[in-house]
């Protein structure tokens, strides 16, 4: 039997409206949830949570990682927002991936990647 069925990751944000409104103008995430103290986006079968922080240290170094479909489509599309990280361009990385990362209007940084 599996216990474990899927991780979703609960980032730092310093103000939560802006936080979700980046998520859904720029990264095409729905918001179903959010108050001054915790937001919640989706897209596709993705959820990210979001908890609210007073101190720029915790998003800025936070990060989490989504497996995707269709990389090279996904990174075109962000690229057209301007959101890919200055180091993270598409590329094929040593560990059989292939992914980019952006960063959020917080500074997390979410690297998005597939199987090669």
């Amino acid at each position: 039997m599996k216990h474990l069925l899927k991780a979703v990751p609960v980032l730092a944000s310093l103000d939560i409206d802006k936080t979700v409104n980046f998520y859904t103008t720029k990264l095409g995430f729905k918001a179903t949830y959010h108050d001054a103290g915790y937001g919640i986006v989706v897209r596709d079968d993705i959820a990210i949570h979001f908890w609210k922080c007073d101190d720029k240290i915790f998003p800025e170094n936070t990060s989490c990682y989504v497996d995707v479909q269709e990389v090279d489509q996904l990174y075109q599309e962000m690229e057209q927002v301007g959101v890919i990280h200055p180091n993270g361009k598409l590329e094929d990385k040593p560990w059989g991936r292939r992914e980019f990362a952006i960063l959020d209007a917080d500074g997390n940084l979410i690297r998005f990647g597939q199987s090669l």
